[in-house]
């Protein structure tokens, strides 16, 4: 059952308070956010003639970490306006208002001594049917709740959100030994279905899970370059994406989230597990030291293990040198295994590759990972009581491709075992509780639903199923779910009568092939469904068109193929607006091109929160050329009668902006400000609702009787809107903003959007608009500027104004 929330108070308006509740006003939740009353006048506050005693101070601190939401990259609220949310207070005039919210949260400093006192204070005036937790990364319920009545201990429970709230999915639920039942499942669904995380059950253990091994591992690489066997950019090379971790590596991770960050989670850690010998024995190295003395604490000093210098080409990242102290170029590493690891997608087959090479970066990294697999395999059933909720929690706290278990799994549990033997080093119980039991992973299918070991049992049991969730990966175990299949995409049925066009190659680029399944998936849901869904669960929705593809079809003046391919891809776009059954669109992450039109021709989109929308072409030298440029043309004026009197001109120069700049949103939410969204649809907070949430949306339609949409006229600006446009460009490449080919593309761009040099006013088809599409993408493809755009794009990721 989703939880009701609807007001919060936070207690600390710091880094974490303020970003959960950015994160609160981005879900529409209000809150009251709380800190202490400043001691002193700021010089500011005097000129003004201001007193200790005024509001305006009194609420000082909690006001300014507000105003920050608003400056801070990323951001943390999806609309500036939506800081409007936030009520800032202060602890002294504010705090008993405590006793009006569903949920007071506190993020004060992490010392058990503020904490016991806030919670002192909280226990006066508590009302029934309050949550009331902690942010705390590692502290005791224990000694938190030292003290305290019994109503608030049952009411109490430690909820950790990970840096920074918006983004990242961690969200750890750790109830005290008195906690009520129905508390823990209120917190939880508030943290899944309200705030769109993952939620992960912890037990009251020092650091929880994530920071408990992942603060480790760091202690152990730390370790290693301490000893002085490797630099910097080399062990960053090796525990990135070479293992399935973020390409930041280690320390450009400890950079972002600090060095005090490091040194604080790495000194409570051992000073609660002073008999835990995996962490007794990592203390940080002297270099850690020398840092902080030298204040280089990474992002927030603007210098930690890298730093960024300006140089004549431009900027430059220097590395820092441990033993000097000094910064100089990167090194780039020379391991075979990256030579290897660059080869191979599949990541447990990466992991595996690189972590039995006979070189010293594989030594290395199985090093790191055997004492890992290990640390993690041992704390199990102490810090969680199954292996699901650890890997989780490694995946969505610290960005791992895989969790420990699916490690073990990748390196071959067995075989891992046994060269854990042969190093002499511990193999965990669990691990022989599941060799003995004669199974070969931690994971598994059977009746196509998959498995994963219990450790109390000792045996494979099925993975529960989230609420509300839809697994794609979990739907494919059973091969009768998958339809229709090809390289690059697949029609899956999700049940009841509604199936899925899912893409699954790399970046989810839309190539020929896609186009091929997807008229064929539209073909057999017109005989055999009632609607289906465009989404996938890959990190991105889609990268739009196959730039590569193009490029070469160019460059072999293949000009009737590329016109094909692009009617071939307009048409696609129109079969699904004119479709028979309903269509619903499942943007994520970007969502971009291509993948952007394909959205704007659905008859709904239930877009996940982070979705990342624009039609982009235009950054390449192109316009959209699967029907966006045309379904902009319409969207711009279609809350405008016809027959109305006003001006149209600023509407068309906003979509004009929208294209011509490929502005890409920052947010679902600002997509639906752009206009790429309309204020019928929608998205879920949590991406891995979105699509359980998108099937429910089609058989509601369903229910609703929803009927297929009719062609209509569409009423173009014609000559008056080229005009208008037109002396905007103008005035731009004077002013030298804006190249003379910025000045021709934007020039095609407005023909394609106003309909040509025809009367304003003039009712045109939209085959007459997706012609002139076509016709001004066919031409600039045949530019060598554009060429050159497309060509530096492939090769830099980066545009090129020429």
């Amino acid at each position: 059952m989703r939880a009701r929330l609807q007001r919060v108070g936070i207690i600390g308006s710091g880094v974490m308070g303020s970003g959960i509740a950015a994160q609160l006003a981005n879900a529409g939740i209000p809150s009251l956010l709380l800190d202490i009353v400043p001691k002193e006048l700021t010089e500011e506050e005097k000129a003004k003639g201001l007193t200790l005693e005024d509001k305006a101070v009194r609420n000082r601190i909690a006001n300014d970490n507000i105003k920050l939401l608003a400056t801070q990259k990323p951001a943390p609220l999806f609309e500036p306006a939506g800081a409007s949310l936030i009520e800032a207070g202060n602890m002294e005039d504010d705090f008993d208002r405590l006793a009006e919210v569903d949920w007071i949260l506190e993020a004060a400093p992490e010392r058990v001594d503020i904490k016991q006192g806030i919670y002192e204070r909280i226990d006066k005036i508590l009302k029934p049917g309050q949550i009331v937790s902690s942010n705390t990364s590692g502290i005791s319920i224990k000694q938190m709740m030292e003290g305290r009545s019994e109503e608030l201990k049952k009411n109490f429970l430690v909820t950790h959100f990970f840096n920074p709230p918006r983004y990242m999915r961690l969200y750890e639920v750790v109830p005290g030994p008195e906690t009520l039942p129905e508390v823990i499942d209120r917190a939880a669904n508030i943290g899944k279905f309200i705030l769109g995380k993952g939620v992960v059950y912890a037990k009251d253990t020092p650091n929880f899970i994530a920071n408990r091994i992942g603060v480790a591992e760091m202690g152990r690489i730390l370790k290693a370059v301490g000893s002085g066997g490797y630099n910097i950019d080399e062990v960053d090379a090796l525990t990135g994406k070479a293992i399935g971790r973020p390409k930041s590596g280690t320390f450009r991770m400890i950079d972002i989230v600090g060095l005090d960050t490091l040194i604080n989670n790495s000194a409570y850690l051992a000073s609660q597990l002073k008999d835990d010998p995996a962490v007794a024995g990592l203390e940080l190295p002297d270099f850690i030291q020398k840092m902080k003395e030298k204040n280089l604490r990474g992002e927030k000093t603007g210098a930690g293990f890298y730093k960024r210098v300006k140089t004549k080409e431009g900027k430059e990242i220097l590395t820092l040198n441990l033993e000097t102290m000094e910064y100089g170029p990167r090194q780039k590493p020379s391991f075979p295994c990256l030579a290897t690891a660059k080869a191979v997608d599949d990541v447990a087959a990466r992991i595996k590759a690189v972590a039995n090479s006979q070189d010293k970066g594989g030594e290395l990294v199985w090093d790191i990972l055997s004492a890992t697999l290990v640390y993690a395999a041992r704390n199990v059933p102490e810090i969680s009581d199954d292996i699901l909720n650890v890997d989780r929690a490694m995946k969505w706290g610290y960005n791992w491709e895989l969790g420990p278990f699916e490690i073990w799994d990748a390196l071959g549990v067995e075989e891992t075992a046994k060269r854990l033997e042969g190093d002499g080093k511990e193999v965990p119980q669990i691990v022989r509780d599941l060799l003995a039991a004669d199974l070969q992973s931690f994971y598994g299918a059977e009746n196509g639903k998959p498995t994963y070991y219990n450790v109390h049992a000792k045996k494979m049991e099925p993975i529960p199923e989230r609420e509300g969730v839809i697994e794609i990966p979990h739907l494919k175990i059973d091969p009768t779910n998958e339809v229709l299949r090809n390289e690059v995409a697949s029609l899956l049925d999700l049940g009841d009568g509604v199936a899925c066009i899912e893409f699954h190659c790399k970046m989810n680029t839309i190539s020929n092939d896609t186009v091929r399944l997807i008229h064929q998936s539209l073909d057999k849901v017109e005989q055999e469904f009632d609607a289906v869904l465009i989404g996938n669960q890959g990190d991105h929705f889609s990268a739009g068109a196959n730039l590569l593809n193009l490029v070469l079809a160019v460059e072999e003046e293949e000009w009737d193929e590329i016109e094909r391919y692009i009617a071939e891809f307009q048409g696609t776009s129109m079969r699904f607006k004119y479709f028979s059954k309903p269509v619903i669109g499942c943007p994520h992450g970007l969502s971009l091109g291509g993948g952007c039109e394909f959205n704007l021709h659905s008859h709904r989109i239930r877009a996940a929160a982070e979705t990342y929308m624009g039609l982009v072409e235009c950054g390449v030298g192109l316009i959209p050329g699967g029907g966006g440029v045309k379904e902009m043309a319409i969207r711009f004026q279609e809350h405008i009668p016809y027959e109305m009197d006003v001006d149209r001109i600023p509407f068309l120069q906003k979509v004009f902006e929208l294209i011509g700049m490929a502005k890409v949103s920052g947010s679902a939410r600002e997509a639906q400000i752009m206009g790429l969204l309309r204020p019928s649809d929608s998205w879920s907070m949590n991406k891995d609702c979105q699509i359980h949430d998108a099937k429910q949306i089609a058989l509601h339609m369903l229910q609703e009787g929803w009927t297929p949409l009719q062609e209509k006229p569409v009423r173009v600006m014609g000559s008056e809107g080229l005009a208008a446009i037109r002396v905007g460009l103008r005035n731009m490449m004077v002013a030298g903003w804006i190249s003379e080919y910025d000045h021709h593309l934007g020039d095609k761009l407005a023909y394609a959007l106003c309909g040509g040099e025809i009367a304003e006013g003039t009712m045109v088809s939209e085959n007459y608009l997706i012609e002139r599409e076509r016709e001004v993408f066919l031409h600039l493809c045949g530019q060598p500027k554009t060429q050159e755009r497309i060509r530096h794009t492939l090769k830099t990721g980066k545009p090129l104004r020429n």
